[in-house]
């Protein structure tokens, strides 16, 4: 997706964002640099060099499907935050929790923070070809840094290129995560992971 290609993608966020104008993140006062904003309504202007991943800006809760391979199928709520502050990256601010058979809260599940990004110049097929950053450090004590690229100018797919495990932290493989914005506006995303043995198999869905 080339920079500036965007003006699709900006008209649909915005017009998403009519319907969910009542979302936002908490404001703190007296802080002498922009307010962050998960509106696009709001705020400041996004960077230019974040249209790629304009689509993502927003207040995201849903329910998804997990397979924890010692416990494994379980259901889950979650809710992400996708903010920004004028400056050249999202922040990004995830949590889920545990759900049960008739959809009750049952326990904290997983929590990440981070930041995506947008290197390159651009152009595809040159070797500055745009590339989409994740940056995640996990409450399970992980850090992991996800490479990828924009599909479309509603989706995205990344696969890890390194994983950090603290000494107390999981014990994980590496991993590929699909984003895409789908019917009815929602954010919907599937990951793989890879387990013990080495195999790529689904870890989470939710939409």
């Amino acid at each position: 997706m080339r920079r500036g290609s965007g003006d699709a993608a900006v008209a649909a966020a915005i017009e998403r964002s009519k319907s969910t104008a009542s979302r936002n993140i908490p404001l703190l006062p007296d802080l002498p640099l922009p307010e962050d904003t998960a509106n696009l309504r709001l705020g400041p202007d996004l960077n230019n060099e974040l249209l790629a991943v304009l689509p993502l800006v927003g207040v995201w809760r849903g329910e998804g499907e997990g397979h924890d391979p010692e416990t494994g199928d379980y259901r889950f709520g979650q809710q992400i935050i996708v903010s920004h502050n004028g400056g050249n990256y999202l922040s990004w601010e995830s949590q889920s929790w545990v759900l049960d058979s008739e959809g009750e809260y049952v326990r904290p599940d997983l929590r990440e923070s981070g930041f995506w990004r947008i290197s390159g110049d651009g152009i595809p097929g040159s070797t500055n070809e745009e590339v989409v950053e994740l940056l995640l450090t996990h409450s399970s004590g992980i850090v992991e840094l996800f490479y990828g690229r924009a599909l479309t100018q509603s989706s995205w797919e990344l696969a890890t290129d390194v994983v950090i495990r603290s000494t107390s932290g999981a014990l994980v493989g590496g991993a590929k995560r699909l984003y895409g914005i789908v019917e009815g506006g929602d954010l919907a995303y599937v990951e793989e992971r890879i387990i013990a043995d080495g195999e790529l198999l689904p870890r989470l869905s939710a939409r």
